[in-house]
């Protein structure tokens, strides 16, 4: 008589389960608009979820302790003149987050430590290149400030957010929508699905598709017969791929490895109620002390329920197996570096000790002057429209009047910066 011969893998008892209910984050309008990204962002500091406003599209940044009930009053990051589609943290400085909208640009914003008093409408820079709504955003995982953007144009646009430039325009690669658009490890390919049924790996600096219509899969896997959209994430570290169906209950997760079959089914967390959109938190925001090897973050009609897959162990020391040394949040390489054909692997941290987010770095934009180019050769035209009868005296005095405004607006900001920082401290003392 044949024995089945059980594979090891010390993932095959990984569960989920969800936090307690003074644990979620209730009282939240999450979006109803019809679109496939997960509406939510999460990382060590902050939980952000695009949500239902009227006059335009914004979203709702959370510190990641705050849970319980949502004030209804509680600040937005509103700016853009439609609906918000997709939201993404930026992997090398926590508190800045990109987001792309319906009204075809891409905005990028610097968040507070501090809970702000007032809605933040200010993004720290607009990156505006699509000609229609753009649903796809996403960070390198390597280079500094390098930001990928994917529109309904079918264009794939990569940006250098320090400078507000575009780097790249892959275009006349993709002949219908983008569903989606992923990096390698090192952020020297990104893969795309189409809704030609297509999935292209494309070197983008080269601007070439270098691998398309794959003949056979390695493996094929029957999910079910629901035709929700599935939101997968994988963690490297594990080798886990987690599938969250958008308008289903459940998460499936499989083991990946190098020999065949190479997709080993695991288990299937499941609820009574359907998703919305799922948030999936970087390795370095886990709870190792715990054994915890993903948290995700599942949107209700009006609520934010974290959900935690653990691996059941005896032991209260670190996991050596369960915790390699994992990205960290210091860049690798610089933009122009990665633009002019660097590569780099991420910046590993030990997670031994924990982690401990950074405080507040700030994100500076430098745009590069239009003046200092020089002119093209040929002769000169003058392109003046001045009117020859303006004085300088009264030039001068326009621009002096200019001056003082701006003093005068600088002086007012400080005043409210102050005044918002008063208030933070106050309420961090009555807490």
């Amino acid at each position: 008589m044949s024995r089945r011969v059980v594979r090891q893998s010390k993932f095959r008892h990984v569960f989920g389960q969800p936090v307690k209910a003074d644990q979620m984050y209730e009282d939240i309008r999450v979006s109803k608009v019809t679109w496939d990204s997960s509406f939510c962002a999460v990382n060590p500091k902050f939980l952000a979820i695009i949500v239902e406003s009227g006059g335009g599209g914004a979203f709702m940044v959370l510190p990641l302790a705050k849970t319980g009930r949502v004030d209804k009053n509680h600040p937005l990051v509103t700016g853009h003149t439609a609906p918000v589609l997709d939201i993404d943290w930026c992997p090398h400085n926590d508190n800045v987050i990109a987001s792309a909208s319906e009204d075809t640009t891409v905005m990028v914003w610097q968040i507070p430590d501090y809970v702000p008093v007032r809605n933040i409408t200010e993004p720290v820079v607009t990156l505006e290149g699509h000609s229609k709504r753009v649903g796809i955003i996403s960070w390198h995982p390597t280079a500094r400030n390098v930001l990928l953007s994917a529109g309904c144009d079918n264009l794939v646009i990569l940006w250098n957010v320090g400078t507000g430039e575009m780097l790249l325009v892959l275009e006349d690669m993709h002949t219908d929508l983008i569903y989606n658009v992923g990096w390698n490890r090192n952020g020297s390919l990104l893969v795309t699905t189409c809704k030609d049924k297509k999935v292209r790996v494309i070197d983008p600096r080269k601007q070439q598709i270098v691998a398309n219509n794959f003949e056979e899969p390695i493996a094929l896997q029957e999910m079910d017969t629901s035709n929700g959209v599935l939101l997968p994430f994988y963690d490297p570290d594990s080798s886990i791929v987690y599938l969250c169906g958008k308008g289903d209950s459940s998460i499936r997760y499989f083991e990946i490895t190098d020999e065949a079959p190479y997709v080993h089914y695991l288990n299937t967390y499941s609820s009574k109620e359907p998703q919305r959109g799922m948030g999936f938190m970087p390795k370095r925001g886990l709870e190792v002390s715990k054994c915890e090897i993903a948290r995700f973050f599942k949107l209700h009609e009006r609520k934010c329920e974290p959900i935690v897959m653990t691996v059941p162990r005896k032991s209260d020391l670190f996991q050596d197996d369960l915790y390699p040394d994992t990205p960290g949040p210091e860049p690798a390489l610089e933009a122009d570096e990665w633009l002019s054909g660097k590569d780099a692997e991420p910046i590993l941290i030990s997670l031994r000790d924990g982690y401990v987010p950074i405080k507040n770095r700030e994100l500076k934009v430098v745009k590069k002057n239009i003046l200092d180019n020089k002119p093209p050769p040929g002769p000169r035209r003058s392109h003046s429209t001045c009117n020859s009868d303006f004085s300088q005296p009264a030039l001068e005095e326009v621009l002096e009047e200019i001056r003082a405004l701006k003093e005068t607006v600088q002086a007012q900001e400080k005043r409210i910066c102050d005044l918002e920082n008063k208030l933070c401290q106050f309420t961090n003392g009555t807490d």
